[in-house]
């Protein structure tokens, strides 16, 4: 798979993630190829940025993640001044995010917040919090607009204000329009005749303020899987 680097200073990488590529392996046995084991190829200077290493995994300047089925545009430290710079930023909600969703049907405003917070069970996320179990709640927020309408879908752009696992897609569902090709999050029921080869989900644009100051918004096109899938569409 395809790493294509978007834009690189001596502080930060900025690469377009390909679908299907996991950001780090799960523990140090596995051997697939990853975001990680690109960058230490290519990068291997920067195995030691960013806080100390998990027991079970390298993250080396890794301060931010995408699903393995999500593309799109990704953050990368090449040194221990630009992470922690980086990561305050995440955590000050600086760093501006940007995705594409196609999802089922249509939201009953064409833009809103949804501010709900999440909580997990096993490997899923979800907004019911107290049920027959009270799971540990983190604050989500997510803000969304309408693109273009379908017949059977809508292509939203997504703004994530926290980064919480799984949040669009999770969000996205509670109010009625989970992402198309989403096998984790969608019904299990087929809901259109007509499906998208994978999770229409794609971060496609970045905008923040760089380690020297400098103002920077980088985008990516949609990938040509989705591109082709959307331009079908009636």
């Amino acid at each position: 798979m395809e790493i294509v680097i978007v834009y690189e200073d001596q502080n930060l990488i900025v690469i377009n993630k390909p679908s299907g590529l996991i950001v780090h392996p799960a523990n140090p046995n596995d051997k697939s190829d990853s975001v990680v084991s690109w960058l230490m190829e290519k990068y291997p200077e920067i195995s030691d940025v960013g806080e100390s290493a998990s027991w079970r995994t390298l993250r080396p300047g890794i301060v931010h993640r995408l699903d393995k089925e999500t593309s799109g545009l990704m953050l990368i430290a090449k040194n221990n001044d630009a992470f922690f710079y980086l990561k305050n930023l995440f955590q000050e909600h600086k760093i501006k995010k940007h995705y594409l969703a196609l999802v089922y049907g249509r939201p009953k405003e064409p833009r809103g917040i949804i501010d709900a917070p999440l909580g997990k069970i096993g490997a899923k996320q979800t907004i019911q919090i107290i049920g027959t179990r009270i799971l540990k709640e983190r604050n989500a927020i997510t803000e969304y607009k309408t693109l273009q309408n379908f017949k059977e879908f809508t292509l939203l752009e997504v703004m994530p204000k926290t980064g919480r696992t799984h949040q669009i897609r999770v969000h996205l569902k509670s109010i009625g329009t989970p992402i198309a090709g989403d096998k984790l999050y969608s019904p299990k029921k087929k809901i259109s005749h007509s499906e998208p080869p994978r999770l229409f989900l794609h971060a496609y644009k970045l905008e923040l303020l760089t380690p020297d100051q400098k103002s920077l918004i980088l985008e990516a096109d949609l990938p040509e899987d989705l591109q082709k899938f959307v331009s079908e569409l009636e």
